[in-house]
């Protein structure tokens, strides 16, 4: 699973990935668990730092 995703995620595969609603998914990149990069009005989050945070 974690190979089929891009380097680089954004919120609809955070949706993807947990299961969750698209509100669910921006308060979690919103509450600061792990660094996400702001792109003007998009959210980036680096897989790594993802699933490294997913994986506890």
């Amino acid at each position: 699973m974690y190979q089929s995703y891009p380097e680089v995620l954004n919120v609809a595969d955070i949706q993807n990935i947990l299961g969750i609603g698209r509100r669910q998914a921006y308060e979690l990149v919103n509450s600061g668990q792990f660094h996400v990069v702001r792109v003007g009005k998009s959210i980036r989050i680096l897989k790594g730092v993802f699933f490294k945070w997913l994986n506890g």
